[in-house]
């Protein structure tokens, strides 16, 4: 009886381990997938009512797109013994890029979503929440939304200048922003990939390639937006976007914006 009882015990303690092992797995795959992918969207892939053939994919009515890129890091980037064959420069531009993930952690910037670096390429964007239809409820806080990405294209601006002073460089954000529905989805299985397609992104994207060093360029309709939230902003003139045709833009005149992201460092 005595054997059988410690045998009992000892199965016992080897199923708490084994479960304990389990738990901590899974809270470790959760952490991992939070990391990359937003939150509700990882609930999503965690959840019990999915099946794996599932794809995750979303439309939204508003969400503000931005690309910001440091343009002149393409001339920056040698590869020669002085800097490692390249790895002291790829070692800044990992700086960079994780200074500039480090003010998502900002409560101002909680509805800030990194989307993905594409080389020395920043895509970031707000809106995308867990309940899409609910950001046009409120105008208001839709129209907010679009004002806190510009805050944080100024609060990229103003790390990349601090980097540039410890660092001994003269990079510049060039930024592009743009706002309108796209479709979120996750690409990807092994190597699941969240991202955002639509007209609204390419135009984004087009405002940053055209645009100018330590320059924000957006659209006419964001900018109408945004000078109903205090901002002014200068007339550019019509520049050509592929599948658009001519677009007027403006670029976000910034010093109300910086003074106040400058406040946030």
């Amino acid at each position: 009886v005595e054997y059988y009882s410690r045998l009992d015990c000892l199965w016992k303690r080897k199923f708490r381990k084994e479960d304990e092992e389990i738990e901590t797995m899974e809270n470790l795959n959760q952490l991992l997938l939070e990391n990359v992918l937003p939150a509700h969207v990882a609930a999503y892939f965690i959840g019990d009512n999915k099946s794996n053939e599932d794809l995750y994919h979303q439309s939204y009515d508003c969400v503000c797109v931005m690309f910001a890129s440091v343009p002149e890091f393409k001339v920056f980037y040698t590869e020669c013994d002085v800097n490692k064959e390249g790895l002291e420069c790829l070692r800044l531009l990992n700086e960079i890029i994780a200074d500039f993930d480090e003010l998502l952690m900002k409560p101002k910037f909680s509805g800030v979503e990194k989307i993905k670096t594409i080389g020395s390429t920043y895509m970031a964007a707000t809106g995308l929440t867990a309940t899409p239809g609910q950001e046009n409820q409120d105008q208001e806080k839709q129209h907010a939304l679009i004002g806190i990405t510009v805050e944080y294209a100024m609060a990229l601006m103003s790390k990349l200048d601090g980097i540039n002073r410890h660092s001994f460089n003269n990079f510049s954000l060039r930024v592009g922003i743009n706002h309108g529905p796209v479709i979120a989805g996750v690409i990807g299985a092994k190597k699941p990939q969240y991202d955002i397609w639509g007209n609204t992104v390419n135009v984004a994207s087009r405002m940053e390639s055209t645009g100018e060093l330590g320059k924000i360029q957006v659209t006419e309709e964001t900018c109408q937006i945004l000078e109903g939230l205090g901002y002014s902003c200068e007339c550019r003139g019509f520049i050509n976007v592929k599948g658009k045709g001519e677009l007027r833009t403006y670029f976000v005149c910034t010093d109300m914006a910086k003074s106040q992201s400058i406040g946030m460092n």
